[in-house]
């Protein structure tokens, strides 16, 4: 049951995200942290990431803005190094007790960094958020920082980079080439210090991802023209602040 499920989130979780902006590590990893340890959900949920980035990346790349790339991306790959780091950090303090409350350090640093960027994609009007093209720099380091942390820089990356005018396909292709490179920072960052072992332990698991993720990825790009942003991004941001309170009280 718990692979089926996986499959399932990887294979809709890519088609949606294509479409929204949004990294398939922002629905993935709640899953992945069902069944596993949050530090080996992490690092299974980067890997399926960055086999996806690369065939999407295959099938946008004739869209991406080079320019752009280079303005977010490469300070994306610093704040990527630093924001791994962190979560090699986090690993190693212990657990904290609040009453009959048990919280892991990295699962509640993770869940309010969901619900936070959650927030920031349902009301992106009432906080009345300022990502202009000039702030494409320091808007790479920051959303590069918390891809490393957790996975999750597709929300920052999608509100920074959504204002600097670019047409739906070049904004997607973009993107995807951004996680991407994020992705090639920090993986190699996890692999190096997590559990290792249990990670070759569920390459079965991580294949059958991939592979969904694949799927999803052709069905998200057929489905680029017909389906509007607003009512994906709220289904995904509502989903995140669930997934994110069940995280910082350990119920997951």
């Amino acid at each position: 049951m718990s692979v089926a499920i996986i499959i399932l989130v990887a294979l809709l979780g890519s088609a949606l995200t294509l479409i929204s902006g949004f990294g398939l590590g922002t629905l993935l990893l709640p899953i992945f942290a069902l069944f596993f340890d949050v530090e080996i959900a992490v690092a299974m949920t980067a890997i399926v990431h960055l086999f996806n980035n690369i065939f999407k990346f295959s099938l946008l790349k004739k869209s991406v803005n080079k320019k752009v790339l280079l303005l977010f991306g490469i300070p994306g790959i610093v704040g990527a190094f630093f924001g791994a780091f962190v979560l090699n950090n986090l690993v190693s303090i212990p657990n904290l007790f609040f009453g009959e409350f048990e919280v892991s350090p990295v699962k509640a640093s993770i869940g309010l960094v969901m619900i936070v960027f959650a927030i920031t994609e349902i009301f992106p009007e009432k906080l009345k958020l300022d990502f202009r093209k000039k702030y494409l720099i320091p808007g790479g380091v920051i959303s590069g920082f918390f891809g490393g942390l957790s996975g999750h820089q597709g929300a920052l990356r999608s509100m920074f980079l959504i204002k600097v005018g670019m047409s739906k396909e070049v904004y997607i292709a973009t993107g995807v080439a951004i996680a991407l490179l994020i992705d090639l920072t920090r993986i190699p960052i996890y692999v190096s210090t997590f559990r290792i072992e249990e990670l070759k332990a569920e390459w079965g698991i991580i294949f059958m991802a991939t592979l969904a993720a694949f799927l999803g990825a052709i069905i998200g790009k057929s489905l680029i023209p017909k389906i509007t942003l607003k009512s994906v991004h709220l289904l995904v941001g509502l989903f995140m602040i669930v997934m994110g309170i069940a995280m910082i009280f350990n119920l997951v």
